[in-house]
């Protein structure tokens, strides 16, 4: 599927190279049903409903006595009620007897209420008594061990008190999750909470990752006299698990048109939603990804205005017998900043268009430079930069709520090459187009980065 997409002269902007990425986009991977408790970042694909409410059942809040509220309404410290203890109620299990006038049942954390109780008396306010009606423990220190014959109780407790009613949390039928989210723990516990053994979601998007060039090196291979260790296979692969898809491995191609080609197939034959190269998009002797998109299938959009990862290629390619949506190729610049930066503005979208996500992009913060900053004009800079932070870690922000930050690495861990600013840097300060240079104190937008 191919994108008309209006360009200024032939470079892009980056909402217009953007679009027409997600333009390609015409549906979301498949859905399959998994175990609640198996959706750890899967995307749902509808709405999640409570099967019971939470809880399923009116219960104690605390560990005590059962107890009808009237019983107690004259209790004081100096002047306790007594009531007969007549039983338990225990959590898992139907209350041995219900409570009448003048009677107690001991009741645990979490158990149903007992028919006739209308309040819970927690263990602390109260005093066991033994058969004799002497003190057959200390006052409130816990409610384990035998049964007592008969309690004090040393306060007046208001009808509902440590009582957790019926539906108090969540009603039957309630939409706990809504679709296109992503599950968290503490949705998978909810879901679980309220009798949800299953969930509908989105397969996980698949992204094939191949790195290029003559001189990258992988894993233990000799670096000899001209080579670099591979940064963007790894690196890319991260980000792609990252952003909750499973990366494929296409390993390292020379600058051979062949050697790409035959790589790339293979993605498509693997089942690749996308296809991810890094390097060898730019207009060298030795850049042949834009030949072998074209061979594959065609190519939509070409350069971008951004800084980092001016050179940029997106294509698509139909999948073998021509069925289902087309793959979407990337070709991402061969410098590691460069091709991480590329990967965060356009990749990450259009993976989370596929998983079925809501929200494609990073929520956007506002910052302050403290340094001035330097860039090509007419490009949109992504800068790198660290937070300052208070002694507890937290961002300092300003009076109007704005970051405080500087750049990773100094100016010149600016570069497209600089990994050691790139790893330490909390966010991405966006610098607009119009400006060649920005001075210290200028607000800028702020992408923050996963980090720990």
């Amino acid at each position: 599927m191919s994108v008309a997409v209006a360009t200024v002269g032939d470079i892009l902007s980056v909402e217009q190279a953007r679009e027409g990425v997600l333009g390609t986009i015409d549906r979301t991977v498949e859905v399959e049903v998994i175990a609640t408790a198996d959706a750890l970042g899967r995307v749902l694909a509808g709405p999640v409903r409570a099967a019971t409410a939470l809880p399923p059942w009116d219960n104690s809040a605390m560990d005590g006595y059962a107890i009808r509220s009237e019983d107690v309404a004259t209790a004081t410290e100096d002047n306790p009620v007594r009531l007969d203890v007549v039983g338990e109620a225990r959590a898992g299990s139907q209350p041995d007897a219900p409570v009448s006038p003048g009677r107690a049942l001991r009741i645990a954390t979490g158990a149903p209420l007992p028919w006739g109780a209308d309040a819970v008396v927690p263990v602390e306010l109260t005093t066991p008594l033994g058969p004799d009606d002497e003190p057959s423990g200390p006052r409130g220190r816990d409610a384990t061990g035998p049964l007592p014959a008969a309690c004090l109780v040393h306060q007046r407790i208001p009808i509902g008190g440590s009582i957790r009613r019926a539906g108090s949390d969540i009603a039957a039928d309630t939409i706990l999750l809504d679709g296109g989210s992503s599950l968290t723990a503490a949705g998978i516990a909810l879901s679980a909470g309220a009798g949800v053994p299953r969930v509908a979601v989105h397969r996980r998007v698949r992204v094939a990752v191949l790195a290029t060039g003559d001189e990258v090196r992988g894993p233990d291979e000799p670096m000899g006299p001209a080579g670099i260790p591979d940064a963007n296979g790894p690196g890319l692969r991260a980000l792609v698990t990252a952003s909750g898809a499973d990366a494929i491995d296409l390993g390292i191609a020379r600058d051979l048109l062949d050697d790409v080609s035959r790589r790339l197939e293979a993605g498509i034959s693997a089942g690749a939603d996308v296809i991810i190269v890094s390097g060898g998009v730019s207009v060298g002797p030795y850049d042949v990804v834009k030949t072998a998109f074209d061979a594959l299938g065609q190519i939509d959009l070409w350069r971008v205005a951004v800084q980092p990862g001016k050179p940029f290629t997106f294509g698509t390619a139909p999948r073998p017998g021509g069925r289902g949506s087309p793959v979407l190729l990337f070709g991402l610049p061969g410098n590691p900043v460069s091709s991480f930066v590329t990967f965060e503005l356009f990749v990450r979208p259009a993976v989370r268009r596929l998983a079925g996500q809501r929200s494609l992009l990073r929520p956007v913060d506002r910052g302050v430079l403290r340094e001035r900053v330097s860039k090509s004009a007419g490009r949109r800079a992504f800068i790198r930069v660290v937070a300052d932070r208070d002694p507890a870690g937290a961002p300092v922000r300003d009076s109007k709520g704005r970051v405080s930050v500087r750049l990773a690495g100094g100016q010149a861990g600016q570069g497209s090459h600089v990994l050691s600013a790139l790893a330490v840097a909390d966010a991405l300060a966006v610098v607009p187009e119009v400006a060649e240079s920005v001075r210290a104190g200028t607000a800028v937008d702020l992408w923050w980065l996963d980090r720990d």
